[in-house]
Order: C-alpha cells, then sequence, then structure tokens
C-alpha cells in the first residue's frame, strides 16, 4: 500500500513504452525497404533476383557479418561501411561513364557547369524509386548495370583475395556465386540509402550515409527533432533537480550497525556453489581484455600481430567477435550468480536441490560458451561442412553472433535460472514483510532477462535486414542496457540493506521511483539505434525525444556516488565496513561511468544530426567502451567483489592489488577513450560532414600519418587497463589459493584484529 503510487507509475510507464514500441515497430516492418523478385534493366535484362539479394545477406553474414565493416553504420569500424562504399563507388562509375560519352576523360575533368549537370542527372537517376509492388521489380538505366559488374568484380577482389587496410585476410570468401550474391546484397542496401521513399523526398534510410553526390543530406527531420531533443533534457534535467530538491533527505549512516551484520553467517550450500562462476568471471574477462587488445592491433596492422600472420588461425572477425561475445559472457555470468547468491540470503532457507540445480546451470552456461565461441571460429573459417553457419556458426549481427542453436540453449539456461530464482524467492514472497516491494521488483526484474532475451529468436537467416536490426536492439538496448541495469540496481539494494547500510524503505521507494523514471525514456528509446536502418520518419522523433530522456538521471548520478563513498569513509562509526570498501568503489566507478559514457559520449552521438554524421564512426566506440565496460562491466566486476567478500566475511583482504587494479583499470579505459578513440572518432566526424561517409571510412583517410600515430597510441591506455585485468584476474584466482587473504589479521566484532601492523586509510 505505501509504494502503491511508484508501482502504478512503473506499471503505466511499462505499458504505454512497450505499446508504443511494439506498435511503431508493427508499422516499421510492415514499411521496410522492400527486397525485389528481380531488378531488371530498362531493356529488359535480369540483372539478379531477390532470392539471390537474401543469398547474399546469408554470404555476408557467414564471413563475419557486422563484425567486417558497417552496414547501415552498424557493425565493426575497420572495413568500410559497405553501403556507402558501394553508394559512392556506383555514383563515380556512373558520372565517370556519363563525361566519357561527353568526351571527356573522366568526370573530374569535366567543367563546373557540366560537373553540375551530370551530378543533377544522377540525383534524378539515383533517388527515383522504380519498385513496381505490383510486379515487385525495380527497373534501373543500363549505366546501373554496368556499374553493379565493376563493382561485383572489385568486392569479390576484396574477399578473395583480401585487404590488409580492411583486416580481411585472403580466402575469406571464395566460392564465386556467394561472392556475387554478397554484392547483390551491397547494392540492395545502398538501394535503400539513396532510393526515395514512395511518397517521399527523402531516402528509405533518412538520406542516410552523408553523400553529396547523389544529394544525401540531414533531412528537415532529422535537424528540428535534434533541436527537440536538447529541449527535453534540459527541461528533463530541470524537472529532476527540482524533484530532488523538494525530496527531505536524512543524515547517512546514522543507523550504520557496530559490527558486521555477516560475521558467524554460513553460507548455504547453492552459495558455496556460486562461487566457481565468479571464478569463470574473472578468466573470461582476462581473455576478453587480451582479444580486444589484439582487435585493436589489427586496426594497425590488419593482417597479423608484429609480423606474426595470425589471421590465418584467428581473422579479425573471429577476435571481434570473440570480444564482443565473452564482454555479455561474462557481464551476464556475474549478474546471474549473484542472483543466485542472493536468493537464500533474501528468503532465509534454501530449496531442496538448490545446490544440483545451481551447478547444472553452470555446466551449461560453460557449454554454451565453449560451443558458440567454437562454433563462431567454425563458420567464419567455412569448417562447418554441409552444416548451417547461421545455426551453429555465426549469424553475423553485433551482439547477438552466436549460432541459433546456441542462442536456444543460452535462452533455455535463461529460463533455468529463472526458476532457480523463483522456487528459492517463493518462501520470501509468501511474508509480505517490509521488503516485499523490493522482492517482488527483483522477480519482475528477474522474469524479464530471459523474456526480452527472447527477442533475439524473433527473426531469421533470411529475414529483411531491417526486421533484424529492430529485434536485435530489443536484446542489446533493453535486455543488456535496459532489464539487467534495473536487476542490478535491485540487487545492489539487497547488498545494502543486508548490511544494514541503507533502511529496505529507503532502499525500495529509491528503486522504484528510478527504475520508472529510467524506463520511462529506455523502453521508447530504444528508437535511437534505429534512425537511419530503413525506418520512417516516426522512429527518428520518437527515437530523439525518448532517448534524450535516458539521459536525465544521469545528470544527477553524482548523488548515488556519494553516497556509495560516504557508506565506506565512516571508520569511527563502523570500521568494518571498510572490509567492502573496495567492492563498493567500483559501484562509484559505475556511476561515473554512467555519467560519463551513457551520458556525455552517449548524448556526443544521440541527437539524429549528430548521428547522422557520426553513425558507424569510431564516436561509437567512444560509447560503447565507456557505456558498456564503464557501467556493466564494471558492475559486474563490483557484485563479483562484493559476494565473494560476503562469502568469508571473517577473513581480510590484501586490498592493496584490488586498489591497484581498480585504478590501473579505470585510468587505463579513460587513456584509451581520451588519448586514442575520441580524437580518431572526432577527425572522422571532421571527413564525414565535409566530404561524406565514404571518405571518412575510407583505407585513404584510415592509414594517413597522424591517424596511424593516434591508433597506435592507444597501446598507452590498453596496456595500462591491462595490467590492471590481470592484476585483478590474479587476485580472484588468489581467493582459491589463499594468497589474497591478509594472514596478519581478519575483520572480527565490528575492528581490525591486527597481530603485525594496523592497516593504514588507504588498505
Amino acid at each position: 500500500m505505501e509504494y502503491r503510487k511508484l508501482w502504478i507509475g512503473l506499471g503505466l510507464v511499462m505499458a504505454i513504452g512497450f505499446a508504443v514500441l511494439g506498435g511503431v515497430g508493427y508499422h516499421v516492418l510492415q514499411n521496410a525497404p522492400p527486397i525485389p523478385s528481380e531488378v531488371v534493366t530498362t531493356e529488359g535484362k535480369v540483372l539478379f533476383s531477390g532470392s539471390t539479394i537474401l543469398d547474399g545477406q546469408n554470404a555476408w553474414q557467414s564471413v563475419g557479418g557486422q563484425e567486417v565493416g558497417t552496414v547501415w553504420g552498424h557493425g565493426a569500424y575497420v572495413a568500410p561501411d559497405w553501403s556507402a562504399d558501394w553508394l559512392h563507388r556506383e555514383s563515380v562509375f556512373i558520372l565517370n561513364r556519363w563525361a566519357q560519352a561527353e568526351g571527356a576523360v573522366n568526370y573530374d575533368a569535366l567543367s563546373p557547369e557540366k560537373q553540375g549537370g551530370l551530378q543533377s542527372r544522377l540525383q534524378a537517376t539515383m533517388r527515383r524509386n522504380s519498385y513496381d509492388p505490383a510486379t515487385g521489380r525495380i527497373t534501373v538505366d543500363p549505366v546501373r548495370a554496368e556499374a553493379f559488374e565493376e563493382l561485383a568484380t572489385h568486392y569479390a577482389d576484396v574477399f578473395s583475395n583480401g585487404r590488409n587496410d580492411y583486416a580481411i585476410p585472403r580466402g575469406a570468401l571464395t566460392d564465386p556465386s556467394k561472392l556475387r550474391s554478397m554484392s547483390t546484397f551491397f547494392w540492395w542496401t545502398s538501394w535503400a540509402a539513396s532510393t526515395n521513399r514512395p511518397g517521399s523526398e527523402v531516402s528509405y534510410t533518412q538520406n542516410w550515409p552523408h553523400e553529396v553526390l547523389v544529394g544525401n543530406r540531414p533531412t528537415g527531420g532529422t535537424v528540428v527533432w535534434s533541436v527537440i531533443s536538447f529541449v527535453m533534457l534540459l527541461a528533463g534535467i530541470g524537472s529532476m533537480v527540482w524533484y530532488f530538491a523538494a525530496q527531505e533527505r536524512l543524515p547517512l549512516g546514522q543507523s550504520i550497525p557496530e559490527r558486521d551484520p555477516l560475521l558467524g553467517f554460513d553460507p548455504t550450500p547453492s552459495q558455496k556453489a556460486t562461487v566457481k562462476y565468479f571464478f569463470v568471471v574473472a578468466a573470461l574477462w582476462v581473455v576478453q581484455v587480451g582479444l580486444g587488445a589484439l582487435t585493436a592491433h589489427y586496426g594497425v596492422e590488419g593482417s597479423g600481430f608484429y609480423g606474426i600472420p595470425l589471421d590465418r588461425w584467428l581473422p579479425y572477425a573471429v577476435v571481434r567477435t570473440w570480444h564482443l561475445q565473452l564482454g555479455i559472457f561474462w557481464i551476464a555470468t556475474s549478474w546471474l550468480a549473484t542472483g543466485l547468491y542472493i536468493v537464500p540470503a533474501v528468503s532465509g532457507a534454501e530449496p531442496k536441490g538448490q545446490r544440483l540445480g545451481v551447478n547444472i546451470l553452470f555446466v551449461a552456461v560453460v557449454a554454451v560458451v565453449v560451443g558458440s565461441l567454437a562454433g563462431e571460429w567454425a563458420g567464419i573459417e567455412h569448417k562447418l561442412g554441409n552444416l548451417d553457419s547461421f545455426w551453429f556458426g555465426i549469424q553475423g549481427y553485433e551482439y547477438v553472433d552466436l549460432g541459433r542453436f546456441w542462442q536456444i540453449l543460452l535462452f533455455g539456461g535463461l529460463c533455468f535460472w529463472l526458476w532457480l530464482m523463483w522456487r528459492g524467492l517463493k518462501p520470501a514472497l509468501a511474508r509480505r514483510d517490509e521488503g516485499h516491494s523490493l522482492l517482488l521488483l527483483f522477480l519482475v526484474s528477474s522474469i524479464a532477462i530471459p523474456l526480452f532475451y527472447a527477442a533475439g529468436l524473433m527473426y531469421g537467416s533470411r529475414s529483411n535486414l531491417l526486421t533484424a536490426e529492430y529485434w536485435r536492439w530489443w536484446v542489446v538496448h533493453l535486455w543488456v542496457e535496459g532489464f539487467f541495469e534495473v536487476f542490478a540496481t535491485v540487487v545492489i539494494a539487497f547488498l545494502f540493506t543486508r548490511l544494514k547500510l541503507l533502511e529496505i524503505r529507503s532502499a525500495t521507494r529509491a528503486v522504484l521511483f528510478s527504475t520508472a523514471i529510467f524506463l520511462s525514456g529506455g523502453i521508447i528509446g530504444t528508437f535511437h539505434h534505429l534512425y537511419f536502418a530503413g525506418t520512417p520518419d516516426v522512429v527518428l522523433a520518437l527515437g530523439a525525444v525518448f532517448s534524450a530522456l535516458e539521459v536525465v538521471p544521469l545528470a544527477l548520478i553524482g548523488f548515488q556516488a556519494w553516497e556509495n563513498i560516504r557508506l565506506v569513509r565512516d571508520r569511527d562509526k563502523a570500521r568494518w565496513v571498510t572490509a567492502y570498501k573496495w567492492p563498493v568503489y567500483f559501484f562509484v566507478s559505475v556511476s561515473f561511468w554512467n555519467f560519463v559514457g551513457a551520458g556525455l559520449f552517449g548524448f556526443l552521438i544521440n541527437p539524429p544530426i549528430a548521428l547522422y554524421y557520426s553513425q558507424g564512426l569510431n564516436l561509437t566506440p567512444v560509447h560503447a567502451h565507456t557505456a558498456l565496460f564503464g557501467v556493466y562491466g564494471m558492475l559486474g566486476l563490483g557484485l563479483m567483489l562484493f559476494c565473494l567478500r560476503a562469502l568469508r566475511p571473517g577473513m581480510a583482504w590484501k586490498s592493496k592489488p584490488v586498489a591497484l587494479a581498480f585504478w590501473t583499470i579505470n585510468i587505463g579505459l579513460a587513456l584509451m577513450v581520451l588519448i586514442s578513440l575520441l580524437p580518431i572518432g572526432l577527425m572522422q566526424l571532421w571527413a564525414s560532414v565535409e566530404y561524406g561517409t565514404w571518405y571518412a571510412r575510407s583505407s585513404e583517410f584510415m592509414h594517413h600519418g597522424p591517424m596511424n600515430t593516434l591508433r597506435w597510441l592507444r597501446m598507452v591506455g590498453d596496456t595500462i587497463f591491462a595490467f590492471g585485468a590481470l592484476v585483478l584476474g590474479w587476485f580472484v584466482l588468489g581467493l582459491i589459493t589463499g594468497h589474497s587473504f591478509d594472514r596478519t589479521g581478519r575483520v572480527e566484532e565490528g575492528r581490525w584484529e591486527v597481530t603485525a601492523a594496523k592497516p593504514s586509510s588507504g588498505d
């Protein structure tokens, strides 16, 4: 009853949000760029069929898909954006052919007046929508057919003979029919990017990419909705400040107990069984960091590692796929293990067989991780024989690369995890005590985790690219960035209330309120990933407004960070709290990177006009690294350390390794971004605005002197970051061997009992 208004508000936010997301999504998918039955010339010659386009999409997926360059701006950043690259090359080919017909050597040799005339002719040719819904045919001029044949030969050479500048190895794809099919897919994505939507003067992709030759420039809606998003951001921040200022705030720490509430705590069998999850988390994280450094190096050297031809065994597409997938795996494993650890603590009892269930789930998780990674390598290396690469190898879509078979197994594992959570929480839910609302939100967020991962099963191997993109972002945005964050917020609240550092009542109100505020922008804000993915302008409007609201709560994230710091700084009242200092400091770093990565760097590319020029450039990984790892990665590490700390509360840790790891990880991440990724992204942004998206992604621009220097500078931050990862991994391993425990002292009876030296304030 006390939280009724908050629950009603949260319910309305979710109901309205998903009604809009689903309703508009249905409209979007019904009006996706059409895949024709045939593409024919005005002379009646069949150039290729629609089934060939889908075959080409599958061929593109089999070599890595979005892990090798980008399409419509989504994917990896070393190779070109194939849509923008094809569009520019086709445009130049046509202009040169027309110029030669007028007796000139090429288009550049013409006078400015004649160039302007040919460019106007090109725009009329490329932007005219010749798709006939009655026959399903697209009709093109013969010169476009010539251009297709020329470019098909070029791209076949790129993927069969390899390109060092693109980190594409020799033999990436050699089947002539698949190479030609892949070119038809690139042609179709370029056609959608330059052809006006019926009844409009704007292309299917809202005139993205920026390409002056065909008249692709920002639309009026792109500019107007960007301005409105700025206004909504300021209005939201002002309202949030007003709300916070009106709240009565009690002094922190006044009810902190004098001794650790977990002293004397005897972990249940299932809680002890979660320990191995955290060791796997640490191992996977260290491997992911190493793969990240290798991925960055491929951007410089292209084909190897300091002269070693590593791409013969681990091509760039495999390394980047593993880097992203391991990031999802270890973060999710940390959060799932924390949930399993929390259940007996809040219920006060453990169901029969819970430990067995936790162990079975662990085996399933390891099987999915190992199996999917092996399948991705085998798929990209064409080792699967007659097996379908989409099912057992790689889907080719960023963050959901794992084959559909492994994806289904993972979904089944998440459902089994939910069942373990439910059976453990039932006794506590039946009590309906003071923490019932917090527990109920915990259950709701747990249900959402397998539910929203299931969105990744809503498209097939031959679905329209927009269909796959729409549901993929349900997984990436709503599953990873949405309900996992809600789940983690509730878990942290439980941990702090378990230590009696927060009151259940205030924690419940704060979690319900923050969840409602976050989801009010976060659900519909999913559309900001789809501005230029073949969607109509309604997506641009909704995405701009509601994704701006996502940033609003981050403007006041410092309050949460400062409260967490104060919880562990009051050494005089409760010295035992310092034993949890470094897990809590990881939560503090989550707040910092939430503001910087998701807030500042997120909004840097979030308004439509900003993303129009920066989509597919290195400003995106600036946001991705600081938001995905800075927020969710740090949160996963913090939860891991907190649970490992709480399992043995009476044993003192050697805090210096954790402190060293904490600072080197954060400093390394900051340097990685500030002295490498951000300058590269800003230089690319300038090139995109000045010349076009194709040029900002071209090898000519990406491999000239200053850009190569900036890429090499990333080694500074990467090395510091990797050192911190190794230190933390060694520390976690030491919790097994015992070398991470401080044998000179232990935490007991609310104070440090030390036989050798008293810990300093920095320990």
